[in-house]
C-alpha cells in the first residue's frame, strides 16, 4: 500500500497551527524512545491491516441493517460478542437495557404524492418518532417555508397552520468538519412540534444531507420532555425537494397526500457490547474507544457506523497482538441504540455511576463519521495536558493529521460521559462526503475505500496507545 497518499500538503495556516498547538506557548511534551518505537510500529501495522475492512464487510453482509430493538439488533450483538471473544478480548459482555420502541411499519408502506397542481409521486421517508396517518393517508394544502427559522418565526397563533401540511426547505452545506449538519438538522428534529403546535396535520422537510440522488435521509426527531408527535413527519429526497421548490416558485398552491404506518410499539431491549485489554499497571484506569453497533432500518450502515466498529476494534486488536500491553485498560464499547437518542450511551454512563467506576474513566473517544481520512486531532482536556496532544499530533503528521482545537467532543456516544466530567478527544474524519450517504439506503459497503480505512486504523492505533500507556491525567488537577 502506497504511503504517498497520506503525505499532507500544508498551508501556511496549517503549519502555524502545528507549531502553535491548542494552548499557545507552553513547555513541550516529549515521548520516550520506547513509546515512539512502539507507536510507529503500530502505525505501520495499521496501514497494512485489512481487519477493519473485513469486520465491516462481515457485519454489513451477515447482519445487514441493525435497527435498535429488532431481531437484527439481537443478531448484531451476538455477532459482536462472538467476534470480540474470538479476537482475544477480555471481559466480553453485552450490557442490556430497556428502551421505547418505534418503527416506520412495513417496507413500502409510506408515500408522499402531489395531488395538485401537477399530480406526481415523490420519494420520501418517515422520520423517527413520527406518528402514523389514518388508513388512506392525509391530504392537505402545503404551507411552504424557505427555512426552519421562517417556521419558528411564523404567526404564533395556536391555529395558524390549522389543517395544513408544513414543508421546510432549507439545505445542508457540506464541510470538512461536518459543521453544516447541526444547523440543517434542526428542521428534522424540531419542525414537527412547531408545526403541530400551530395546528398542522403533517410536516415534510427537505432531506438533511448533501446528496443529489433520490435517497431521502431519515433520523430521530426530538422528544422535548418525553413528548411524542401526534402528526406524521417525513423527509423528502433532494431532487424531489427541488421539484417542490420549482412548483412553489411558479406561484402554485401545492396539495399533498402523505401516508405512513409509523408508530411507537411499546418496549424493547438493546445493549452495549464491551470487550477489554486489561492494563498491566493501572487496570482500574479505563480508556474508552468504540463506535455504535446499531443502524437505521433502511441500510446496512457501512459508514454509520459499521466502519467505526471495524476501525476501533481493529486498532485495539493490533495493540493486543503487538506484544506490548499498555499500563491502562482499553475498553472497546460498541454502543447500542445510538440512532434513536443515544440510549446505549446514556445507559452506559448511568451504569458507571451506579457501579462507582465513572471517575476511573480517564478519557474517551468514538469513531462515528464514516471512513474518510482522519485529518484532525481535537481534544477537550485540562490545560496541563495540551502539550501531550500537541506532541501526539506531531507523531501523527505522516498520516496527514493536523492539530485541532481543545473544545471538541469525543463523538455522539461519548456525550453523556463528557457531561459527567470525563475528558475527551477525537480523531476527526473528513466529513465532506459522508452526508451523501448518511441515514439513507445508499450507506452501503461499497462506499468504503480500503486505503482510507487503513489510515483510520493506523491513526486510531497510535492514538489509543498514547492514551493508554501514559501516566498523564487529563482532568483538572486539584491544588493542594
Amino acid at each position: 500500500m502506497s504511503r504517498a497518499f497520506f503525505r499532507p500538503v500544508l498551508s501556511l495556516a496549517a503549519i502555524t497551527c502545528l507549531f502553535a498547538g491548542a494552548a499557545g506557548a507552553q513547555e513541550r511534551y516529549s515521548f520516550d524512545e520506547e513509546t515512539l518505537e512502539i507507536v510507529h510500529a503500530l502505525s505501520e501495522a495499521g496501514l497494512d491491516s485489512d481487519l477493519a475492512y473485513e469486520l465491516t464487510e462481515e457485519l454489513t453482509t451477515v447482519i445487514g441493517p441493525r435497527f435498535a430493538g429488532t431481531e437484527q439488533d439481537v443478531r448484531a450483538r451476538a455477532w459482536a460478542v462472538n467476534r470480540l471473544t474470538e479476537l482475544g478480548f477480555e471481559n466480553v459482555r453485552d450490557e442490556e437495557f430497556e428502551m421505547d420502541f418505534w418503527t416506520r411499519g412495513p417496507f413500502g408502506a409510506e408515500e408522499v404524492y402531489i395531488t395538485a397542481p401537477f399530480p406526481q409521486p415523490l420519494i420520501a421517508t418517515t422520520l423517527g418518532g413520527s406518528a402514523g396517518t389514518p388508513d388512506g393517508g392525509i391530504e392537505a394544502e402545503v404551507v411552504f417555508f424557505a427555512s426552519f427559522d421562517d417556521l419558528v418565526a411564523y404567526d404564533d397563533a395556536p391555529d395558524a397552520l390549522q389543517g395544513k401540511i408544513v414543508y421546510v426547505n432549507d439545505r445542508m452545506v457540506a464541510a470538512q468538519n461536518a459543521s453544516g449538519y447541526s444547523p440543517a438538522n434542526r428542521k428534522r428534529t424540531q419542525a414537527w412540534f412547531h408545526a403541530e403546535d400551530r395546528g398542522a396535520v403533517g410536516v415534510l422537510v427537505r432531506s438533511v444531507g448533501t446528496s443529489s440522488n433520490r435517497f431521502p435521509h431519515t433520523g430521530m426527531m426530538s422528544r422535548p420532555e418525553g413528548r411524542r408527535a401526534t402528526i406524521p413527519a417525513m423527509a423528502l429526497a433532494g431532487p424531489d425537494a427541488d421539484q417542490m421548490q420549482r412548483i412553489h416558485e411558479r406561484g402554485e398552491t401545492i396539495t399533498l397526500r402523505m401516508s405512513t404506518q409509523a408508530g411507537w410499539r411499546g418496549r424493547a431491549t438493546s445493549g452495549n457490547v464491551i470487550g477489554e485489554i486489561v492494563g498491566s499497571e493501572a487496570p482500574e484506569e479505563i480508556i474508552v474507544i468504540g463506535g455504535h453497533l446499531d443502524t437505521w432500518d433502511n441500510s446496512p450502515g457501512a459508514l454509520d457506523d459499521g466502519s467505526g466498529v471495524g476501525i476501533t476494534t481493529a486498532a485495539a486488536k493490533l495493540i493486543l497482538d503487538s506484544g506490548h500491553r499498555p499500563r491502562r485498560t482499553i475498553r472497546v464499547v460498541l454502543f447500542g441504540a445510538e440512532e434513536v437518542g443515544l440510549l446505549g450511551a446514556r445507559a452506559y454512563a448511568q451504569a458507571r455511576v451506579e457501579d462507582g467506576t465513572l471517575d476511573n474513566h480517564i478519557i474517551g473517544s468514538e469513531s462515528d463519521l464514516g471512513a474518510g481520512p482522519v485529518w484532525r486531532l481535537t481534544s477537550n482536556v485540562a490545560a496541563h495536558a495540551y502539550p501531550f496532544f500537541d506532541a501526539m499530533q506531531v507523531e501523527m503528521q505522516h498520516l496527514g493529521v493536523l492539530r485541532g482545537p481543545n473544545s471538541g467532543s469525543g463523538g455522539p456516544d461519548i456525550i453523556p460521559l463528557q457531561a459527567l466530567g470525563m475528558p475527551v478527544a477525537r480523531l476527526q474524519q473528513d466529513g465532506m462526503e459522508i452526508f451523501e450517504f448518511h441515514h439513507t439506503p445508499n450507506d452501503t459497503f461499497d462506499k468504503i475505500v480500503p486505503e482510507e480505512m487503513a489510515q483510520n486504523v493506523a491513526a486510531w492505533t497510535m492514538f489509543t496507545w498514547f492514551l493508554a500507556d501514559t501516566e498523564m491525567q487529563f482532568r483538572e488537577v486539584a491544588e493542594e
